[in-house]
């Protein structure tokens, strides 16, 4: 926000004190927002600014900040005592549960947190304590075992400040409240009544390789300052105990000392392109705590230079201008400036809006069949990003009734938030008096359009299927297959897709049918062949354009 405040008005002049709180998470905006403020103060000696954090590198901050005063406020932490395992773990969520389990049997009244990497492994857990403790009958008390998560509905996030469950029968063991939850409880919430801390030693960190421009979310080890976070959530109440599930020499030897700031494992387009907007034009000289390495800032560049954002020259164009009003990735925001030229601007609003907010498929593992026969039906033949724009026509001709989304297994919080995310693009769209249009919904070129609006924003996110039956990635020649959740009966030659999913194999998701003869119309500067690596694709190019070269010819004749 503040960010998007300092576009409008560079010098914060609405404020005279900032805080910034949690400093060491080091997230992207915090970062750059430190090289901003940084500048400010040197033109506004009257602006204070407060940087603040439990567990942070006090020296190197103070060192950024020019000798900055430092204050030490001593919290009031009871002790935690800290275990470690004698082995290394071989599977930390099994190590998890068993732990859980131990505790609820052997240790005095408190409540448990459990800190976990994702939703579904979360899930899973609250699944198998649940089962675990309700088979040892009352010789145990109860449990109330809560998960907690980003996208889980706030009615559903509340339930972690619920109090204990009371004993079976007077006298009879206590009930204790188990929360499982990612590393969002590591700071940004207290909960009252944790006495129990487990910690597997894990959590979802962003990797970005910009050789082959892929950025995503993988299991990795915590630092040491995440670690002393988590332990520091037993003592909040009273004295309290952290169960480390890893070895002390592990702790010692393998954890770094700070998290890696996130800035140095980013992609950096929409960084860069809110860098341009705010003035500072010298990347290379900018002021950052940890500067990100020049192959990453030379490919932000490169990217925003294709999709039209930066001229040659790297100065910020007409569209990159529009392009940085958007609370999105450059990608998103030039296919939504572009989509007017496509008439179908109504419609990549929505497609936007439904790739702005979690998964709207719902599928519980006691009724998975039911939910994917409730998919099927809003699949489109073309694609995924098809089929969401279904799914969003459909929860509004239903008038947005929840129960219409429980029927049909859609996640009412996200076509919700969905929905908020879309009026607040067309209110930048209208401030640039872009069109809303669509095409006649019976006019052949309807989904036409739309995909070809899809591909002028994400040409640069394009497979290609090899003879061989797999996919390679335009370009960058990486190897992927398309994402078992895609909606398609058959394998197109051409896809474009949103994201780039690491995990056992390397997926594509979110994917749309595209043809080859729209790549050399919508994006001819992207591929130029002059400069295109040795691969089936470029062969297929190579045929394309000489097709359009005879048209001309032919037209001219």
């Amino acid at each position: 926000m503040l960010l998007r405040e300092a576009m409008a008005d560079p010098l914060l002049e609405k404020y005279k004190v900032i805080v910034l709180d949690e400093a060491h998470e080091r997230t992207l905006a915090t970062d750059v927002l430190f090289g901003l403020l940084k500048e400010v103060l040197k033109n506004r000696p009257d602006l204070k600014l407060v940087v603040m954090s439990a567990t942070l590198e006090a020296e190197k901050f103070q060192g950024y900040f020019s000798s900055a005063p430092l204050m030490k406020v001593p919290g009031r932490l009871h002790p935690v005592e800290i275990f470690y395992t004698q082995e290394p773990e071989r599977d930390y969520l099994e190590a998890a549960i068993r732990t859980v389990v131990q505790i609820h049997m052997c240790e005095p009244a408190g409540d448990i947190l459990v800190f976990l990497t994702g939703e579904e492994e979360i899930e899973d857990a609250c699944r198998k304590i649940n089962k675990e403790i309700n088979n040892m009958g009352d010789q145990v008390g109860p449990v109330k075992v809560v998960p907690l998560y980003s996208t889980l509905p706030p009615a559903m996030q509340q339930k972690i400040f619920e109090p204990a469950p009371a004993p079976l029968k007077e006298g009879g063991p206590p009930g204790r409240k188990i929360v499982v939850s990612t590393n969002i409880a590591e700071t940004s919430l207290t909960i009252d009544g944790i006495v129990y801390v487990i910690d597997p030693g894990f959590s979802k960190q962003k990797v970005y390789n910009p050789r082959i421009r892929v950025e995503s979310l993988l299991v990795s080890p915590i630092s040491k300052a995440s670690a002393h976070q988590r332990a520091g959530r037993a003592g909040r109440t009273q004295p309290g105990k952290c169960f480390r599930l890893y070895t002390e020499k592990s702790f010692n030897e393998d954890l770094q000392p700070q998290t890696y700031p996130e800035i140095l494992r980013s992609n950096l387009a929409n960084t860069v392109l809110t860098l341009k907007k705010l003035g500072i034009d010298d990347l290379v000289h900018f002021d950052f705590m940890d500067p990100p390495a020049p192959e990453t800032l030379m490919r932000a560049l490169e990217v925003l230079n294709y999709l039209g954002a930066l001229d040659d020259d790297g100065n910020l164009t007409q569209l990159g201008e529009m392009m940085s009003e958007f609370p999105l990735d450059p990608q998103m925001s030039k296919m939504l400036v572009i989509s007017p030229k496509y008439n179908c601007s109504n419609e990549i609003l929505s497609i936007s809006a439904m790739l702005s907010v979690p998964n709207c498929f719902l599928r519980p593992r006691e009724a998975q069949k039911a939910a994917d026969e409730a998919k099927a039906r809003f699949g489109h033949i073309d694609g995924d990003h098809l089929t969401l724009l279904n799914v969003y026509h459909a929860y509004k001709q239903n008038n947005e009734d929840p129960q219409w989304c429980y029927e049909n297994f859609i996640n009412a919080r996200a076509l919700k938030s969905a929905d908020n995310v879309r009026q607040q693009l067309v209110r930048i769209m209208t401030r640039f008096n872009l069109k809303m249009c669509s095409t006649d919904f019976n006019n052949r070129e309807y989904y036409v359009n739309i995909r070809k609006a899809l591909l002028a924003g994400y040409f640069m996110q394009v497979a290609h299927l090899e003879r061989t039956g797999h996919y390679l990635t335009v370009k960058d020649n990486q190897v992927v297959h398309l994402h078992p959740s895609n909606c398609m009966d058959h394998k197109p030659e051409w896809v474009i897709y949103n994201e780039y999913v690491l995990t056992t194999r390397n997926f594509i998701r979110t994917v749309t049918d595209i043809r080859g003869e729209w790549l050399i119309d919508i994006a001819p500067h992207y591929y130029d062949l002059s400069n295109f690596p040795s691969c089936e694709a470029k062969r297929v190019l190579e045929r394309l354009y000489n097709k359009r070269e005879r048209e001309r010819t032919t037209n001219r004749g």
